[in-house]
């Protein structure tokens, strides 16, 4: 319209917005560039830590667990000096921080509970990769311990992952921890047969079967009187991984010796007997 000035006035540029503007365009240039570099030094930093433990032979589980850490460390620290560039307090930040840090831990108690027990069994070693273990109401080999779960393998090839936690929080039992165990075979004889002549005949056995070995001594224990027989406890050792193959070899060693002795070896039985007026009173019927 006449007589009227434009609607907006023209926008002048000044040497001091000139100024600002160049400043923090090369403090962005210059914290990218910083970011850019503190991602490459980070990942130099953890093939450091894994080369190093790795070459020290370290266990693979904590080797995983200490190179991300060292990486996230040097990120972190990037990072706050990128916000100390554009005058961002880090105390404050770092206060925001705990902050949130507390809320995610309550939010993941569970999981943070599960790290904590993976650090103590990496820390106290109830057990190592290749033992067989019960533990949390369940049994197999250990295939890795994780930060997080622990792997088992049962014996019929079934993986199991069991949080830490409950692993760690439960009574562990370490089967294979020793490198010898005892084999126990329980069996019971006749009350007619004699007592020596048993226990020559179960020492002899104890003493034969392939797979014992010397130190500790084998041994025939008299365990009771039962309801039905007497009781007997026939124990040798041998190398843990033999177990199994001795515990068969002892069982049918047992059997065949007691049988080619003629010790009997009796099953549980039970006898009935009938009044004789009952028994006349259903024959008449």
């Amino acid at each position: 319209m006449p007589g009227m000035g434009p609607l907006m006035p023209d926008m002048q540029i000044t040497p001091e917005q000139i100024q600002l503007g160049v400043t923090y365009a090369t403090r962005v240039v210059g914290v990218l560039l910083l970011l850019f570099i503190a991602n490459i030094v980070a990942s130099w930093v953890r093939r450091l830590v894994i080369g190093s433990l790795e070459k020290a032979k370290f266990d693979a589980t904590l080797t995983k667990f200490f190179s991300n850490p060292a990486r996230y460390t040097v990120l972190i620290l990037a990072v706050l000096a990128a916000l100390g560039v554009f005058g961002i307090e880090t105390t404050s930040f770092a206060a925001v921080i705990g902050a949130a840090g507390l809320a995610v831990g309550l939010a993941f108690q569970g999981t943070l509970s599960n790290f904590s027990a993976g650090v103590m069994l990496l820390a106290f070693r109830p057990f190592r990769v290749g033992d067989y273990i019960n533990a949390a109401g369940t049994a197999g080999t250990v295939e890795s311990i994780e930060l997080f779960t622990t792997r088992l393998v049962t014996p019929d090839k079934r993986l199991i992952i069991v949080p830490n936690s409950a692993v760690f929080g439960s009574t562990i039992e370490n089967v294979t921890y020793f490198d010898t165990r005892r084999v126990n075979v329980d069996v019971g004889t006749d009350y007619g047969a004699d007592l020596q002549k048993t226990r020559e005949v179960l020492e002899k056995v104890a003493n034969s079967v392939e797979g014992r070995i010397d130190d500790p001594a084998s041994q025939v224990y008299l365990l009771q009187l039962g309801g039905s027989s007497v009781d007997w406890t026939v124990r040798v050792w041998c190398n843990t991984a033999d177990f199994w193959a001795v515990k068969e070899r002892l069982t049918r060693d047992v059997k065949n010796a007691l049988d080619e002795a003629g010790i009997g070896i009796p099953f549980p039985q039970q006898d009935v007997h009938l009044d004789p007026d009952v028994i006349e009173a259903l024959k008449s019927k």
